[in-house]
C-alpha cells in the first residue's frame, strides 16, 4: 500500500457562504463596471474622477486604535485580507480614528505590525490603501444626512438611561425607540 504523506495531499478548497456569494457575484458580473479614484469618495466622485477598478473585490479592515489587537481581530484580518488576495482584490486598512480621547499612535503602529506579522499588506501595486476615517468626516456626515432624509436612518434622541432600559437582556427582547 502506498503511503500518502501530508505534504503530498492537495489543499482542500475552503467553501462557505461568503465565498459562495463572492463567486456568484463575480461570475454574474454584479456591480460592474466599478470605478476607483484612488481614495474613498461618494459614488458620483468615483464615476467622475475614477478609472475602471482593476480590483475584482474590495474589502476593509477597520480597527479602532485604542488598544492592542486580540484573536478576533486576527480572524477579521485573515478573512478580509485573505478574501481580497484569493479573489484578485484589494483590502483597505481604514483606521476608525473617531475617538481621539482613547486612541494613541502606539496602537496604530502595533496594529500595522500585527497585519504584517500575519502576512498581509494594505499596499497593492502603486496603491497605498491605508486610510483614516477622520479624513472623511465631511463625506460621512453628508451621507448620514442623506440616509436620514431618505428614511434609511434616524436620529435616536433617547437618553443613555432610556437606551439602557430599552436595550433588552439575554432573556427579554429590547423595545423599539
Amino acid at each position: 500500500m502506498t503511503e500518502i504523506r501530508k505534504e503530498q495531499m492537495p489543499a482542500a478548497k475552503t467553501v462557505n457562504f461568503i465565498r459562495t456569494i463572492i463567486e456568484e457575484d463575480l461570475a454574474q458580473g454584479n456591480n460592474l463596471p466599478r470605478y476607483w479614484c484612488g481614495h474613498p469618495a461618494p459614488y458620483s466622485v468615483q464615476l467622475a474622477q475614477g478609472k475602471p477598478d482593476t480590483a475584482r473585490i474590495r474589502t476593509r479592515f477597520p480597527p479602532e486604535p485604542n488598544g492592542y489587537l486580540h484573536i478576533g481581530h486576527a480572524k477579521a484580518i485573515c478573512l478580509n485580507f485573505g478574501l481580497a488576495r484569493d479573489y484578485g482584490g484589494v483590502c483597505h486598512m481604514r483606521f476608525d480614528d473617531t475617538n481621539p480621547v482613547k486612541e494613541d499612535q502606539e496602537y496604530v503602529d502595533a496594529i500595522k505590525d500585527n497585519v504584517h506579522w500575519l502576512g498581509f499588506d494594505w499596499k497593492h501595486g502603486d496603491e497605498d490603501n491605508l486610510y483614516y476615517a477622520s479624513e472623511y468626516f465631511d463625506y460621512m456626515y453628508a451621507f448620514a444626512e442623506h440616509l436620514i432624509k431618505t428614511g434609511y436612518a434616524y436620529v435616536d434622541e433617547q437618553t443613555p438611561d432610556q437606551m439602557r432600559e430599552n436595550r433588552g437582556t439575554l432573556t427579554e427582547p429590547g423595545r423599539d425607540s
